[in-house]
């Protein structure tokens, strides 16, 4: 094993930390990537308070665990989003509900204040959303002028340049996940998000194969395309389901249902090609974590969990350090 491996705390923040911590320690984690809901990590304490995040680190060191990186893709969803319906309300405290503008100025303080949190546990990546107020406008009719979507990627850069700001003064990155919905969510959104921002070093992203791989984008182009920016990688799998009758656009269908054109799968059961991506890592250098986001709607998620654990550190390696016939040489 080369990397060390951790659990997204996402689709566990119905746990508290105590008990998650435990079961991921049990499951073989070497670590857990702190999602910023839940009990797992505040970040209007942790940016204030380092008494706090050594609370947490506690937790983590009781279990033999370590933290790398936290996560706030809820209220990083919310600096960009137009936030004018109740599904952003689900993510905003209770006295923003309702209220487009107050969820925006609460979700930029929230990610200062992760910048800040990243800071005080000493370490230096933050990964999450940024929102879009042009992903509605995916498909042209009726027809989209470029100057809105030039626009959309202006305001981006406008909301997200001052958030990078603190960023750089806390000495932290944020890794964007390149993901629907998102100012970019494929390669070409991605170098396009680069640019709004002039390719400042705090703004990277988190790479995470199932999201391009049901896109039809290939994981591995998009690591060669961005080696210097991969800050973060999550471990997530995907399935494709289309069988003449199913539509890539999962017609407004949940995850789980099965007439949906994909589906995210547990590590192991989808499509994705994790060898060639732990070679392209080898080959682009990155020595960061592996962080198994578990979620697959067919399969107990404990069991899940451990079985991916299981699953990364079989497909993970060291690059070699020498070539293959080298013992040939005189």
């Amino acid at each position: 094993m080369a990397r060390e491996v951790t659990l997204f705390t996402g689709q566990w923040a119905d746990l508290p930390l105590e008990k998650l911590a435990k079961k991921a320690s049990s499951w073989g984690y070497d670590g857990l990537e702190l999602a910023c809901w839940g009990d797992h990590m505040d970040v209007q304490k942790g940016a204030e308070d380092k008494d706090y995040c050594q609370k947490q680190l506690e937790i983590l060191e009781k279990n033999h665990l370590k933290v790398f990186t936290i996560s706030n893709h809820l209220a990083g969803q919310l600096v960009c989003d137009p936030n004018t319906d109740e599904r952003s309300d689900a993510f905003a405290p209770d006295d923003c509900k309702g209220e487009a503008e107050k969820k925006r100025q609460w979700a930029v303080k929230a990610m200062k204040d992760s910048a800040r949190t990243a800071k005080n546990l000493g370490i230096e990546v933050v990964s999450g959303f940024t929102g879009s107020s042009i992903w509605h406008m995916l498909y042209s009719f009726p027809p989209i002028p470029g100057k809105m979507i030039d626009d959309g990627f202006k305001y981006f850069a406008k909301m997200w340049n001052p958030i990078l700001d603190v960023f750089d003064e806390c000495g932290v990155k944020f890794a964007l996940e390149v993901h629907p919905t998102e100012i970019a969510f494929d390669l070409i959104t991605a170098k396009r998000a680069l640019q709004a921002v002039d390719n400042r070093k705090a703004f990277g992203f988190n790479f995470d194969p199932s999201h391009l791989y049901w896109q039809m984008v290939d994981p591995v182009c998009f690591l060669k395309e961005f080696p210097e920016r991969i800050y973060h990688v999550h471990m997530k799998d995907a399935g494709l389901q289309l069988d003449g009758r199913t539509g890539i656009l999962s017609s407004h269908l949940d995850f789980g249902e099965p007439d949906r054109g994909w589906d995210f799968r547990s590590l192991g059961h989808g499509g994705v090609d994790f060898e060639e991506i732990i070679r392209t890592l080898n080959q682009i250098g990155y020595d960061g974590p592996l962080s198994v986001e578990w979620e697959d709607s067919g399969m107990d998620r404990e069991h899940g969990a451990e079985e991916a654990c299981e699953f990364v550190k079989n497909v993970d390696f060291k690059p070699s350090k020498l070539a293959f016939d080298s013992a040939f040489d005189k």
